[in-house]
């Protein structure tokens, strides 16, 4: 499978929103593009993939809407909705918040959020100019898994500036 490809059934499966494989959503990761912390600088709107996972249906249950990446050091891991519908970052459900570091996993170093209070690191990767797939990683999980995979698409009112244009998802597609 190739980067294009890649990008196509991501899309796909994004569009399905059924169940799906981690072996396939595996496949898919492994070619796509890493990135680097300051490039995903940011608001993110967020949303999960269907694999059966123990934390899957757990971050609806919150009412979470996506992560906030407002610094290197300052990540706010589980943005969610309050009752009147505005946007919070739930630090309890959270045990705090988090930084982004760049970090290895799979043997590529990459883009990754360190959670501030829990052993967890959600590890990224670009699938287009606007679209991240995520891997939720943590102490205790085995090499093999099983991982929480995630995406997030980046917030359409989070403008942002981006000064390495051309070092991230389209290079090399």
């Amino acid at each position: 499978m190739d980067r294009i490809e890649a990008r196509a059934r991501f899309q796909e499966l994004l569009k399905n929103g059924g169940p799906v494989s981690a072996v396939e959503l595996d496949e898919i990761w492994a070619v796509l593009p890493t990135t680097r912390p300051e490039d995903i600088l940011g608001e993110w709107k967020g949303g999960e993939f269907r694999t059966g996972h123990p934390l899957e249906g757990k971050l609806a249950e919150a009412d979470w809407y996506g992560k906030t990446f407002a610094a290197v050091h300052d990540a706010k891991p589980l943005m969610c909705r309050n009752a009147a519908g505005e946007l919070y970052s739930n630090r309890e459900l959270g045990q705090g918040e988090a930084s982004l570091w760049t970090v290895e996993f799979r043997g590529e170093s990459t883009a990754t959020m360190v959670y501030d209070g829990r052993p967890v690191f959600d590890h990224f990767k670009w699938v287009d100019d606007t679209t991240l797939m995520g891997i939720m990683n943590g102490k205790g999980v085995p090499a093999e898994g099983p991982f929480y995979y995630f995406f997030l698409e980046r917030a359409p009112e989070s403008p942002h500036e981006d000064p390495h244009e051309g070092s991230r998802a389209g290079e090399g597609s």
